[in-house]
């Protein structure tokens, strides 16, 4: 009889949490809801530059690596291939759908250790920062394999716009 009490306790206890816990993630798409749309990916997307498998880790708020931001599906973790295009960057997702950024859209990358609730070892994590609309977002990623971050590293900075950061010095 106590073993059917504490199994049923249990039950009910790990119910209650899994119902909090869908009941923030609804709130946070409530919040989020004016967040603007994703940008389409071109028709005419060009040969990727550089290419890799990995895990799309989240897409946070600029600056706050615990801000999910949930519409869109930007906070799932899932596995995912980074592309490098001319035309900008293609997150190709697992189940979530694909995540482009053009290129103009970029205003950084950089490494890191962590975010999301992802941890990995020192300059593990790839993690662009990026314009949606009035919204600076931060989105990472981990390679599979450990070579292909500095290959993917070197193509996006090379593909970051000079342009717009010397026009946002100038105050223009």
């Amino acid at each position: 009889m106590v073993k059917e009490l504490s199994l049923l306790l249990t039950l009910v206890l790990v119910g209650v949490a899994l119902i909090l816990i869908w009941l923030g993630w609804r709130n946070r798409l409530r919040r989020q809801a004016d967040v603007d749309p994703l940008p389409e990916i071109p028709a005419d997307l060009g040969t990727a530059l550089a290419a890799a498998d990995g895990q799309y880790v989240a897409s946070t708020t600029a600056g706050d690596w615990l801000d999910r931001i949930a519409v869109h599906n930007l906070g799932l973790r899932t596995n995912a291939q980074l592309s490098v295009h001319p035309e900008g960057v293609l997150f190709d997702r697992s189940g979530a759908g694909p995540v482009f950024i053009p290129a103009a859209r970029l205003t950084g990358v950089r490494q890191e250790s962590g975010m999301a609730g992802k941890f990995v070892e020192k300059d593990g994590l790839l993690v662009l920062s990026w314009m949606l609309g009035s919204r600076e977002l931060d989105s990472g990623f981990r390679t599979r394999h450990a070579e292909d971050k500095t290959i993917l590293l070197n193509a996006l900075q090379n593909l970051i716009p000079a342009a717009p950061q010397a026009d946002a010095d100038s105050g223009k």
